[in-house]
């Protein structure tokens, strides 16, 4: 029997990193991450260094930046894992059992990309057309990016977060046990549409929800600036929702979270009962946040906290929820306050399966057993998504916008909420004009227009609502299309 351990990758598709009742948030429902939490480590710093789906998964599969990779966004035409070794290639190189199981948002869509078998949304959507008396799921016509609440049309034994637990359970159940396994179990939600099963949102009945955000540079959509809003425009116009709409889709968000919450509940009780728990390592994070209303925003692709900010726990072995690796027990109930991020996943993974480190390649991100453990860390993160950029050093955070060369700059440790614009602070200037000049240096060999003799400029004017209004993609996907984003 080989006695390397498993590794169960969990993700959830455009969560917030303040949706876990253990880290802070006393008004979600959220016990198996809470457990999860509480015997484990927790990074409470982790960061997407490109808040978008396709380019986030791509990060976790070959442990390099999307300034590596050159994917900065949904692409079709870059293709990382077709051109650099991938996490499930590598482990199933050296024995391992690898399955995908949920949404992959691979391009092309069935490509496997080393794993040795996947089971996508499509594979979901194809069961329940052959099992009509068990209802039609997303038969409510709201799409994939709107953020109007509505509830389910299937309960949550037909639902897609369910089928999603319940795969990978019958992997478990089914899996050659005489190798190690690398399950990646990837859902769906919280991602529009916000369509939980009502039973969920009615969980939520009389509890207050935590308000949006405002700062003093984001007041109203009219003044803040224009960049920041593109996304929000393109995509769902939370920006004109009143005070009561936005608690609607807070509400509908935090239904959908709890509902992955208590359907992992049956994922752990599975392996709790078949001895998994005592030699796995599991994995929980997501592919970027959501803003949520917060400073009038809604969806992803900037690097403001609710989008860039991410929830990233890892598990070590423990039996039967009790006893505990005397080899891991420093790691057992931690919070790192490093900066982590979805590159350093794959690293991590492959040192736990005990690849050589001479087989191992290139790759951007750090082991995050060494970073718990004070033996690693990163000094800066800079992302890239589409026309946005960050550098995150330290606690200073300074987000850069290519149209209209609007800036944003963050002192998270005094201002955890991004409240207080401080660029035209002078106790900043320094810290600043640092963090342009690391900025302008990778965009300049990244081959970005942004850059000029060293200097950051814009590549054209800031969007307007009705400009970016004419091209609005609010998600429509037709729930008899297949395909691997309809949620």
């Amino acid at each position: 029997m080989d006695g390397r351990p498993n590794i169960l990758l969990i993700t959830t598709d455009q969560q917030r990193f303040d949706t876990i009742a253990a880290l802070n948030n006393n008004s979600i429902f959220t016990p198996h991450l809470d457990w999860m939490t509480r015997t484990g480590i927790a990074y409470e710093r982790a960061y997407t260094d490109c808040p978008i789906c396709m380019a986030a998964r791509a990060s976790i599969m070959t442990g390099l930046h999307s300034t590596t990779t050159k994917l900065i966004g949904n692409s079709a035409e870059i293709k990382p894992m077709a051109e650099n070794p991938t996490l499930p290639g590598i482990l199933t190189e050296h024995g391992y059992q690898t399955r995908a199981i949920g949404k992959m948002h691979f391009e092309p869509l069935r490509a496997h990309y080393g794993f040795e078998h996947m089971e996508l949304l499509p594979d979901y959507y194809r069961y329940m057309a052959k099992h009509p008396e068990l209802g039609k799921p997303k038969d409510h016509g709201v799409g994939e990016n709107e953020m109007e609440p509505v509830f389910s049309t299937v309960n949550d034994s037909n639902s897609l977060t369910h089928w999603t637990v319940d795969r990978t359970i019958d992997f478990i159940e089914t899996r050659d046990d005489t190798r190690p396994f690398f399950a990646w179990c990837s859902f769906s939600k919280p991602h529009p549409p916000l369509d939980p099963v009502k039973e969920y949102w009615d969980l939520y009945d009389g509890i207050d929800l935590p308000e949006p955000v405002y700062g003093d540079w984001s007041q109203d959509a009219e003044s803040m600036p224009q960049s920041i809003l593109g996304p929000t425009y393109s995509l769902n116009n939370v920006n004109g929702f009143s005070k009561e709409k936005v608690q609607s889709i807070r509400r509908a968000y935090y239904a959908c979270i709890t509902q992955i919450d208590y359907n992992l509940g049956l994922l752990f009780a599975r392996m709790r009962e078949l001895d998994l728990l005592s030699n796995t390592w599991i994995f929980f994070t997501t592919d970027h946040g959501e803003m949520l209303g917060d400073h009038n925003l809604g969806a992803k692709t900037i690097f403001l906290e609710g989008a860039a900010h991410i929830p990233l726990l890892v598990r070590p072995p423990a039996g039967n929820w009790v006893e505990r690796d005397p080899a891991v027990e420093e790691l057992y109930s931690q919070r790192c306050d490093k900066i982590a991020a979805l590159v350093d996943i794959m690293p991590t993974c492959l040192n736990i399966a005990g690849v050589p480190k001479d087989q191992q390649p290139q790759m951007d991100g750090i082991d995050l057993v060494d970073m718990c453990g004070g033996k690693a860390e990163r000094d800066d993160l800079v992302g890239f998504c589409g026309p946005y950029n960050m550098v995150l050093d330290g606690h200073i955070k300074y987000h850069f916008s290519h149209q209209g060369a609007e800036e944003l700059l963050f002192d998270l440790e005094k201002d955890p909420q991004e409240q207080h614009n401080l660029i035209d602070d002078p106790a900043y200037a320094d810290a600043l004009a640092k963090l342009r000049k690391r900025l302008a240096g990778v965009l300049t060999d990244f081959g970005s227009g942004a850059v000029k003799d060293g200097e950051l400029q814009s590549t054209g004017p800031a969007p307007s609502a009705r400009d970016v209004h004419k091209n609005a993609w609010p998600g429509f996907h037709h729930r008899d299309v297949p395909t691997d984003v309809l949620h």
